[in-house]
């Protein structure tokens, strides 16, 4: 029997845990695209943005949904890193909307409730307008469920009157400051260990409300649950960039001042909690009846809840005037990598194991492909560079030779990188897309991997390019004439153009994007190469310059024309209609 019980509670502390995931998912399928719009738009100030966390994290029940979101903008450059930490403070007083949930579900028998509500869940996801509110229903119903379930269990399990648990607490002194650090270092490593703070709170919970655990070691824990959900963020974001790594210090910073200035009034702070909530902290299970201390221990729920809000609140209060500090601190602590960002061909924004749902791992694969999209253009800067250098091999110039081939090595470089992103994004969204989607989601990875195979296409055409360049200066040919190098550099400037027009895409919105701006430049390119394809058959003939360096010269130019094709096909994916 007490190991059917062990099962039964393990099992709805997995209900628990599941049920919370899916609701989260759910309504960030929901709601994921407004509340990353709202997320960069509402974080004005510090406080704003502490309002705009708040509120994100109490709607998508995830503060790590909500950190993610806030680090994937500073590395956009959409948010600074001050402002960031402004909403991940929100996100801690957001969060505890779930202890509050929690605590109603411990409170009241509410499992009879949850089959109806499964029912209909069901009915909704087969109503594909409606299914996302159907996932959002069994993802509820799967935790209050769990928490039933839980409640149940204890119940059964008679810990209020299970002398062993009983001495055990009981052998730690209530008094003591070691008694308070035992118990707040044994909810960080439970926490970390479950990786769900939510599960720890649960038990935390359960024993409270049965009367085996104090309600002073029981906040302990609750404290040590803060600081272990932030060492889990900590170790997923140290194979991610210098932002991330400082935004989930920064968090875990808030955390830990957090616990320290508590334990400094612990008493008196909990004491005030509990007089908010009614529960009287006097009370001993010697000088009352078991009803009466029962009832008054069935307390200790909204007591845990409250203390949970009361300190991220009180925290945030304080920590809130000093986000300059806060900063320059971690940004002191968190030393960039000493890399060539530009010539470092990992991924910056997406991180294995840091991100937690797939409705936010394709907002990172968004921020990598614009990463993407700006290196390729700098490549094709590279390139225009190389043909200068080119122009210049009879000058006196005795390192010329060394600039040219050293700018046509990084090119080499630069186009091995483009495939490997490729590749990369490409397997990343493949695992993204086994995931339960969205349909408007789906049609974004759709769109995405299109995208990076027309960016693949453009460092392609910008290292045929830089080859052809490479063959005419180190061959035999004669240079070019000046009017093919003024011709080349100005069907150059169009093709550059229209990439900062792609780029400007890619990073802003495709709503407020006038995609006429790139079909002028397209046809301005196109009706530019068919005149200097005419220009150069009437130059060879009138022997201008030898057939073959108008090969070469009429090389570059097609790439050129080829290149402008590769953008507007980049331009059509983003925007998910053809143009004509």
């Amino acid at each position: 029997m007490s190991l059917m019980i062990v099962f039964k509670l393990l099992g709805s502390l997995a209900l628990l845990m599941f049920g919370m995931k899916a609701m989260s998912e759910a309504l960030q399928k929901m709601a994921g695209p407004q509340l990353r719009h709202v997320l960069g738009a509402m974080t004005t100030n510090r406080f704003t943005g502490m309002l705009t966390g708040t509120l994100v994290t109490a709607s998508v029940q995830s503060s790590t949904a909500t950190t993610v979101m806030t680090v994937s903008f500073v590395n956009a450059g959409l948010l600074t890193l001050a402002q960031a930490i402004s909403v991940i403070m929100g996100a801690n007083i957001g969060t505890t909307l779930t202890a509050w949930i929690m605590s109603a579900g411990m409170s009241f028998d509410i499992t009879s409730a949850v089959y109806p509500a499964f029912l209909i869940g069901i009915i909704l996801i087969y109503q594909k307008k409606h299914r996302y509110i159907g996932d959002f229903l069994f993802g509820l119903s799967f935790l209050l469920l769990g928490l039933g379930t839980l409640r149940a269990t204890g119940t059964e399990m008679h810990l209020g009157e299970n002398q062993a648990l009983l001495d055990f607490f009981a052998s730690f002194d209530p008094n003591s400051f070691i008694t308070t650090l035992v118990f707040l270092l044994l909810g960080g490593v439970l926490t970390f260990c479950v990786q769900s703070s939510a599960a720890v709170m649960a038990i935390t919970m359960i024993l409270c409300s049965s009367g085996a655990l104090p309600i002073y070691q029981g906040i302990a824990l609750v404290m040590g649950e803060n600081i272990g959900t932030t060492i889990t963020s900590n170790l997923a974001a140290l194979s991610a960039n210098t932002q991330a790594r400082r935004a989930a210090f920064a968090h875990m910073f808030f955390n830990i001042f957090g616990v320290i200035w508590i334990l400094f009034v612990f008493r008196p702070f909990i004491d005030a909690v509990c007089g908010l909530v009614g529960y009287d902290v006097e009370m001993t299970r010697e000088t009352v009846s078991s009803d009466v201390f029962l009832a008054n221990a069935a307390k200790l729920t909204f007591v845990l809840a409250a203390f949970h809000t009361c300190f991220n609140v009180a925290n945030t209060a304080i920590l809130i005037w000093f986000i300059p500090q806060i900063e320059r601190f971690v940004c002191w602590v968190i030393k960039p990598k000493k890399v060539d960002e530009e010539e470092d061909f990992r991924l910056h924004f997406i991180t294995a194991g840091f991100m937690k749902t797939p409705e936010l791992s394709v907002l990172e694969a968004q921020k990598e492909i614009q990463a993407f999209s700006d290196r390729m253009q700098h490549m094709f800067s590279m390139v225009r560079e190389l043909l200068t250098l080119s122009s210049s091999k009879n000058d006196k110039k005795t390192n010329n030779d060394t600039n040219f081939n050293k700018l046509f090595t990084r090119i080499e470089k630069y186009e091995s990188i483009s495939d490997s992103m490729e590749l990369e994004i490409a397997n990343y969204l493949d695992q993204v897309s086994d995931a339960h989607l969205s349909d408007e989601t789906k049609a974004k990875i759709r769109a995405m991997l299109r995208e990076i195979s027309e960016l693949e296409s453009i460092g392609d055409a910008c290292f045929n390019m830089a080859r052809t360049i490479s063959r005419k200066y180190n061959g035999k040919q004669d240079h070019f004439t000046e009017s093919q190098y003024e011709h080349i550099s100005q069907i150059m400037e169009l093709t550059d153009q229209s990439l900062t027009q792609m780029n400007k895409l890619m990073g802003g919105r495709k709503e407020s994007y006038d995609v006429n701006r790139t079909l002028n430049i397209e046809n301005e390119i196109n009706n530019y190469r068919n005149q200097l394809k005419q220009q150069n058959i009437t130059d060879v003939n009138n022997h201008e310059y030898t057939y073959a360096v108008g090969t070469i010269y009429m090389d570059i130019v097609n790439e050129c024309e080829k290149l402008g094709d590769y953008v507007v096909n980049v331009v059509e994916a983003r925007m998910g209609t053809r143009l004509s």
